[in-house]
């Protein structure tokens, strides 16, 4: 165990808990970090790490949203348990596209997993982000409240989320979007983007794991759940301030962030590729 892979999950995990909730793409700043910082495992972990890494993540919304997500909650009414079932039915339904178009195309979608399509995906919906937004200015949202979206608003949430296997698209930023699109506030997009996440979270964590094997060393092990825990503790802050941004702010800064990013990763996958010539 190298006290500079310790090191190097750390930072994974700070990275990850940070950006995996703002819609800025975490694959694209891993992507990155990647390139920088080396992490000295296997190609079979290290695939394995980047999407696992987002269990202890999608934990911090878990936790923060447990109240509101527990149907069994004693101090809730029937009617807000009942109110609380309507809602994971509603993200259920929200996840099936991702869910079977992931299964179909999981293999498939890892061959794009470069530097190249990640800038052009991050600059594309930032352009797209900020002409909403533009677009937005002065409207008002229908749907104001999480429990106000309806199975069909859910399912096609559902289908803008299967926009995110491309890598670089951000899932929170590609549901927010579609939830904005179709109407939603700012706020009721990021919750239902976080809700969506459980699930479709869980699931390709359990894939990843079960195509791996689960044939790592100890110090692999290690790796990904200290990588998991300083995600979860980053996380809950990373959620906390985005949802106190939206309030005062648009998501036009975004916008202009992930053209940013994308000119940083495609400058730098360009000068990398022609110094190697």
């Amino acid at each position: 165990m190298e006290i500079f892979d310790i090191i190097k999950s750390v930072i994974f995990g700070i990275v990850e808990g940070i950006t995996e909730w703002l819609p800025i793409s975490s694959t694209g700043h891993m992507i990155l970090v990647d390139e920088i910082i080396h992490f000295d495992v296997s190609e079979g972990f290290r695939e394995v790490f980047m999407v696992v890494i987002q269990l202890g993540a999608i934990l911090a919304v878990v936790v923060l949203y447990f109240k509101k997500l527990n149907p069994f909650s004693r101090e809730k009414t029937q009617n807000q348990q009942m109110a609380t079932v309507r809602l994971w039915s509603k993200i259920i339904v929200g996840c099936l596209p991702a869910a079977v178009m992931g299964l179909l195309f999981d293999d498939y979608m890892e061959r794009f997993m470069n530097g190249y399509v990640v800038s052009a995906t991050l600059i594309i919906y930032g352009v797209f982000f900020i002409l909403l937004e533009n677009r937005n200015q002065g409207a008002e949202f229908p749907i104001s409240n999480v429990g106000r979206v309806s199975y069909k608003t859910a399912a096609l949430i559902g289908c803008f989320q299967v926009l995110s296997l491309i890598p670089g698209t951000s899932r929170s930023g590609s549901t927010i979007l579609g939830a904005m699109l179709l109407g939603c506030s700012r706020g009721v997009a990021a919750e239902f983007s976080f809700f969506m996440g459980i699930p479709i979270m869980f699931g390709a964590s359990f894939l990843k794991l079960v195509k791996s094997g689960f044939g790592f060393s100890a110090a692999e092990w290690f790796y990904l759940l200290l990588g998991m825990i300083i995600a979860f503790g980053v996380s809950v802050y990373s959620i906390k301030f985005l949802m106190g941004y939206i309030r005062q702010h648009d998501f036009k800064f975004f916008g202009y962030y992930r053209i940013v990013l994308g000119i940083v990763v495609l400058s730098y996958f360009g000068i990398s590729a022609l110094v190697g010539a």
